[in-house]
C-alpha cells in the first residue's frame, strides 16, 4: 500500500496521502506506477466515451484523451519534458543544461517540442477513435500504461541522479533489474491481451506497440544520462511522453 500511496500521490492529483518518503517506498512506488497509468488511462477513455455519446466527433474525444492524462499529473510530464529539450537544445554543459532545466522559463525548444507531441499524440487518437470508441480507448489506456512502466524502467538500478535532490534523486536506482523485467513481461502480455479484445492481428500489433514505445522512452533515458550524467524528474516526464507519443502513433501504423 505505500508503494500504490506513493505512485498515486507523485504521479498524479489522485488522492493519495503519501505516508512514506524513503527508497523502499520510492522502489515500490515506481513499481506500481503503470498502475497509476492505467487508472489514468481509464479516466481519459472513459471522458472520451462520454464526448462521444453526447454526440461529439472522435476529433473532440481525441483531444480530451490527451488532455485528461495533462489535468490528472498537473502537466507534470509536459512540463519535464519541455524543460528537457530546452537542456538538451542548449548543446550546453551537462552543469549549465541542467540549470537551463531547473528555470521556471519555457525556451523556444520546449515550445516546439510540446507543440509537435501534443499534435502528434492528438493526430494519432483522432484516427483511432475514428475507428471506433473501443480502438481508441484501448489506445489511450495502453499509451497511459506503457507510458509509466517507462518511468520503472528509467529508475533502473544502473541508471544514477544527476542531482542529489528532488523526487528524481529519490526514485533514481530503486528498481532491481528482475523486478523490472517483470513489470515489462507484465504490462506487454496485458497489452497484447487488450489487442486480443479485437483480433489476433491486433494482439501482436498491441504489443509491438508497447515494445516500441518502451524502445524509444530507452533510447531518450541513455541520451539524457549520457547528456546530463543522470536522471532528472524533468528527465522522467519526457520519457514518459515520449513512451505515450510512441504508443499512440505507432497503433495507427497497422
Amino acid at each position: 500500500m505505500d508503494g500504490i500511496r506513493f505512485a498515486f500521490g507523485t504521479l498524479t492529483v489522485l488522492p493519495a496521502r503519501v505516508t512514506r518518503w524513503d527508497r523502499d517506498a520510492a522502489r515500490a512506488g515506481m513499481l506500481c506506477a503503470p498502475l497509476a497509468g492505467l487508472v489514468v488511462g481509464v479516466l481519459a477513455a472513459a471522458t472520451a466515451g462520454l464526448l462521444l455519446l453526447a454526440g461529439a466527433g472522435p476529433l473532440l474525444a481525441a483531444v480530451a484523451s490527451v488532455a485528461v492524462p495533462a489535468a490528472l499529473t498537473r502537466g507534470l510530464h509536459l512540463d519535464g519534458l519541455a524543460d528537457t529539450a530546452d537542456g538538451l537544445g542548449s548543446a550546453k554543459p551537462a552543469e549549465d543544461a541542467l540549470r537551463i532545466m531547473k528555470q521556471s522559463d519555457i525556451g523556444p525548444f520546449g515550445v516546439l517540442t510540446l507543440l509537435f507531441v501534443l499534435l502528434a499524440q492528438v493526430a494519432a487518437a483522432y484516427e483511432l477513435y475514428g475507428e471506433g470508441w473501443a480502438r481508441g480507448a484501448v489506445a489511450t489506456v495502453l499509451a497511459a500504461a506503457v507510458s509509466r512502466l517507462a518511468l520503472t524502467l528509467a529508475c533502473h538500478r544502473s541508471v544514477p541522479a544527476a542531482r542529489p535532490e528532488g523526487l528524481g534523486a529519490m526514485v533514481a536506482g530503486t528498481v532491481p533489474q528482475p523486478h523490472a523485467l517483470a513489470a515489462t513481461a507484465l504490462v506487454i502480455a496485458l497489452c497484447g491481451a487488450a489487442g486480443a479484445l479485437f483480433d489476433p492481428y491486433a494482439a501482436v500489433l498491441h504489443a509491438l506497440a508497447a515494445v516500441a514505445a518502451t524502445a524509444a522512452a530507452m533510447v531518450l533515458l541513455r541520451h539524457c544520462v549520457r547528456r546530463f550524467g543522470g536522471v532528472t524528474g524533468d528527465v522522467f516526464g519526457a520519457v514518459e511522453e515520449t513512451a505515450a507519443t510512441t504508443a499512440l502513433v505507432a497503433l495507427t501504423l497497422g
